[in-house]
């Protein structure tokens, strides 16, 4: 009995990449979760310019400015109460034209968005749907 142990042809090795792609995937869904997205909450921004054509005048209109610190002032008037209650109560007084009448908030660039957001519920609870925002042009801003 004689045996013949002889390659018959050369046989190349083969690389399985599919373990090597398992690990690269699990090694990736690690990495996406344990990542922290800190860094995006403590960026600088500096809020947009708009260029308009032309001022629009609203002859029924509320001007709501927000300071910096929070401050409100509803037509030129300062509010010491901050509450989104007395905010309604002085739109719904300074409101001449009813419902149909346009609240304008002027935010300060450096107002915390909290205070824009009070200024809008107080607008919601006053019934006034109509509402804008004031901005600077881009010619002024880069006069700075």
């Amino acid at each position: 009995m004689k045996l013949h142990f002889r390659r018959t042809g050369r046989e190349e090795p083969e690389i399985n990449l599919i373990p090597f792609i398992d690990v690269l995937l699990v090694i990736l869904i690690f990495l996406m979760l344990s990542t922290t997205y800190s860094k995006f909450t403590e960026m600088q921004l500096r809020l947009p310019v708009a260029d308009t054509d032309a001022q629009r005048d609203y002859p029924k209109e509320v001007i709501v400015a927000v300071g910096s610190d929070g401050a409100f002032s509803v037509n030129r008037n300062v509010l010491e109460d901050r509450s989104v209650e007395a905010v309604a109560a002085a739109l719904q007084q300074g409101a001449k034209g009813g419902k149909d009448t346009v609240v304008i908030i002027s935010a300060d660039a450096n107002a915390r968005h909290q205070s824009v957001v009070t200024v809008m519920e107080a607008a919601r609870r006053a019934g006034l749907t109509q509402i804008t925002f004031a901005t600077q042009s881009s010619a002024h801003a880069n006069g700075r």
